[in-house]
């Protein structure tokens, strides 16, 4: 299976975006702006939020780019790169929680009670 990687997203090929797409989909996913997105691209800002619109057009017509971005993510298209090398490696070792000492747990308990003038002559 063919993938791509950069800004430490990967996407993969064949599931449904072009490989234009693919790649502003995982750009816009690093949290950039369209602007920075064309730049990377090498192509006009216009073109790079037409490439975008299509994209969200094949997931479903999704209202915004980080709409977008999350269901690419729902549906496997594109994954952060940390997560799919766990993934991969299946090196993947269970977590330990973390145990404190068992220290004495007592509790200590003041009560304040306000004298009247009658208590005090007494």
């Amino acid at each position: 299976m063919d993938t791509i990687q950069i800004e430490g997203w990967q996407g993969r090929l064949g599931q449904g975006l072009a490989p234009r797409q693919l790649l502003a989909t995982m750009l816009a996913a690093a949290d950039l702006q369209v602007k920075e997105i064309a730049r990377r691209m090498n192509c006009e800002p216009s073109t790079a939020e037409k490439t975008l619109d299509r994209a969200r057009f094949k997931l479903g017509m999704q209202r915004s780019i980080r709409g977008l971005c999350l269901e690419a993510m729902r549906r496997g298209i594109i994954t952060p790169l940390a997560l799919a090398l766990l993934i991969c490696t299946g090196n993947v070792q269970q977590i330990q929680p973390v145990r404190r000492p068992d220290a004495p747990r007592a509790q200590t308990v003041v009560r304040i009670q306000r004298l009247d003038e009658a208590q005090l002559a007494a």
